[in-house]
């Protein structure tokens, strides 16, 4: 097991995985921004170091300022997180390079699975089923035009080296294709650096399934089963649950084995998510995602597995603790986002200090936040405050136990999305569990 592991992040993840570490009798060592010198994940580690200026591309984005850093203070290996550096192939080959153990999936799988045409490909030839759409990506309108016209309106256009959401596009027609490819390239060219385009047939009123996975390197792989991550807005995710209300057990087993069979042949290992479309009853594979999610929370919760101290292990050598027979569905669970957002004011982030905030507790109820009373929001990072994580032994039962949770929590000091995440739990389309990517935007915003 290792002595001491640098987290490459900040904020709520950067504590979850202090938290593992300390249970696993690890050292941590933190890395902050000078705007983040009196964060709760800088208190909670053994040490730290100040990595840069408040810009992520000065500290959280700098590979050479954390690797400084991780030979500073003698580090075993380093815990990215989520988001920032979690999944740069290239910032894990330099940790392999000088010998400190990237905790996530080898540089040259990472960056087969980046690829999103090649990791289409690996999934096409292992029996997956994919988006209909193009095997090359497009720097150019023009010939982008031709393609979209061969797959046939509508298309969605994506960034290749894209996440969050940007550099994604619906086309509807060729009418104003080039403009928004156009739009969409540059939009890519600032957030990833790689203007590059793929597009796709766009596939109406889907759900968004991912599966949580955990291979070791010994060619051992699971999965966790499926989470919901339908309740988007500008597709970003707000609501997560699982298991999903419209996955048979059948279907579960059927598209795990595969997603396990296929990781383990390409020597995947740590933790995963694999991304799903699912629409009449198939799945097509979107993405892989090859680092932890924000949503994790709920996979632990519904299995009572710790996935980041799984993490760990693995690539600390062991083998995995659970097999597949072994994996207990035990709850339902579900995670409501809340954002420093203003609902009324076309959901603008809410800067300021928060004066008072109290959080919910009680059985069935898990807070992963990094902020407290008189802790200041600022322009630079992420909006989101605090995960509120319920769970139960059925639906209906974890769903009124967040509706209690959501109303105990409060902030002052700054505008939330509390009461918004609020009305869609009490909606019908909500209950009946079948709602789909497109249900904020056509029944939520537009009522």
């Amino acid at each position: 097991m290792f002595d001491r592991i640098l987290i490459a992040n900040r904020g709520e993840i950067a504590l979850r995985v202090i938290r593992a570490c300390h249970e696993l009798g690890i050292e941590t060592v933190s890395v902050f921004s000078e705007e983040d010198r009196d964060s709760l994940h800088v208190e909670t580690s053994d040490h730290s170091v100040c990595i840069g200026p408040a810009s992520p591309l000065k500290s959280y984005l700098n590979k050479n300022a954390i690797l400084s850093a991780a030979v500073l203070k003698k580090v075993n290996a380093i815990h990215p997180g989520f988001g920032f550096l979690s999944e740069n192939h290239e910032f894990a080959k330099m940790c392999e390079d000088i010998g400190i153990v990237f905790i996530g999936p080898s540089s040259n799988v990472m960056h087969q699975l980046g690829q999103k045409l090649k990791a289409k490909s690996i999934m096409n030839k292992h029996g997956i089923k994919t988006i209909p759409g193009s095997t090359q990506a497009f720097n150019n309108a023009e010939e982008a035009l031709k393609t979209a016209e061969k797959i046939g309106f509508p298309v969605m256009i994506k960034a290749v080296s894209g996440g969050g959401g940007r550099g994604i596009r619906i086309i509807k027609s060729s009418d104003n294709f080039k403009n928004i490819f156009n739009e969409a390239s540059h939009e890519a060219k600032i957030s990833f650096n790689d203007p590059s385009i793929y597009i796709e047939k766009f596939i109406e009123d889907p759900k968004h399934i991912e599966f949580q996975i955990m291979c070791d390197k010994y060619g051992n792989c699971i999965h966790l089963g499926e989470r919901d991550c339908s309740m988007q807005r500008r597709k970003q995710k707000i609501i997560e649950e699982t298991p999903s209300q419209v996955i048979s057990d059948e279907q579960r087993n059927e598209i795990g084995k595969k997603i396990t069979k296929t990781l383990s042949d390409i020597g995947y290992q740590s933790a995963g998510t694999v991304e799903f479309l699912y629409s009449n009853g198939e799945f097509y594979f979107m993405e892989m995602n090859t680092r932890l999610q924000v949503e994790h929370t709920i996979s632990e919760a519904a299995t009572n597995f710790d996935i980041v101290k799984e993490q760990i292990k693995v690539a600390a050598d062991n083998k995995l603790s659970l097999k597949q027979n072994e994996v207990e569905f035990k709850f339902h669970s579900i995670e409501c986002r809340i954002n420093a957002e203003d609902p009324k004011n076309n959901f603008l982030p809410s800067m300021g200090k928060i004066t008072n905030i109290t959080f919910p507790g009680g059985p069935g109820i898990r807070i992963d936040s990094g902020v407290y009373s008189g802790y200041t929001i600022t322009p630079y990072y992420d909006s989101m405050i605090a995960k509120i994580i319920a769970y139960d032994t059925t639906r209906m039962k974890t769903i009124a136990k967040m509706i209690r949770a959501i109303n105990e929590f409060h902030v002052e000091g700054i505008k939330t999305n509390k009461d918004f995440v609020l009305n869609i739990l009490m909606s019908r389309g909500f209950y009946d569990g079948k709602y789909s990517t497109n249900f904020v935007e056509n029944r939520v915003l537009n009522n």
